[in-house]
């Protein structure tokens, strides 16, 4: 981490990023045993990426074990960050279209990126109780949303993390790709498929559906230019 992302991860609030958690005992032993294999590795709570009033915030599941665990930033170094920023860049939420480290010079823009469990979990599958203690830290940051927002969910876990985190029962809001809820203060929830290496291969979940979804969002935020990619004629 260079001096100046750490600086920036010092002024994020402990209510919303703790580098020190151990709450969840699992997660905790297994992340000691992934450091002492990985000495060079992050292999502690990964702090969300970008400012703290963005208008977007992208809320993923936890971090990969030789992506956000190893490099410390979320969905950077692993497969499924380059579905992710390759789509963010393009909407023009994003500097570069690729992100490889800490240190890249990357930067977003009026976007952030969070997960819904802050440490690795083992098999990249946290239990429902550590879903739940790290609910308190998603609770706090999702507070800071400015009016008509959004909140972009990859995957199940993360739409009920955020859901709940919200004071928000699941009921009537089920997830599935594509989905729209409406929230209070003109905040909405969009659904999409986590950009795994599993769900792109398997064509679960393409390029075209992905940005179908980031193409809502821009329409939500009335921004022509963020309803169709970089290069595109927005369509009526």
């Amino acid at each position: 981490m260079t001096r100046k992302s750490a600086s920036e991860v010092a002024t994020i609030p402990v209510s919303i990023y703790d580098p020190r958690c151990r709450r969840c005992g699992r997660l905790a032993r297994f992340l000691d045993r992934v450091k002492a294999e990985h000495p060079e590795y992050h292999c502690r709570p990964v702090a969300p990426f970008g400012a703290s009033d963005a208008s977007l915030v992208v809320v993923g599941l936890a971090p990969g074990m030789h992506g956000a665990n190893a490099t410390g930033r979320p969905f950077t170094g692993d497969y499924a960050g380059e579905l992710l920023y390759a789509t963010l860049f393009k909407f023009g939420y994003a500097t570069r279209p690729r992100s490889l480290s800490a240190s890249d010079g990357l930067r977003l823009l009026d976007a952030r990126i969070t997960n819904a469990v802050k440490c690795l979990p083992p098999g990249n599958l946290p239990l429902g109780s550590e879903v739940r203690n790290c609910n308190r830290y998603l609770e706090a940051e999702l507070a800071t949303l400015p009016a008509s927002a959004s909140i972009l969910a990859l995957g199940r876990v993360a739409h009920d993390a955020t859901l709940r985190a919200l004071g928000h029962a699941p009921r009537g809001r089920a997830f599935a790709h594509g989905a729209v809820h409406a929230l209070e203060h003109g905040v909405r929830l969009f659904d999409s498929y986590h950009c795994s290496r599993y769900n792109t291969n398997t064509r679960r979940l393409t390029t075209q559906m992905f940005e179908r979804v980031f193409a809502a969002i821009g329409r939500h935020r009335g921004n022509p230019r963020r309803a169709a990619p970089r290069g595109r004629v927005a369509q009526a």
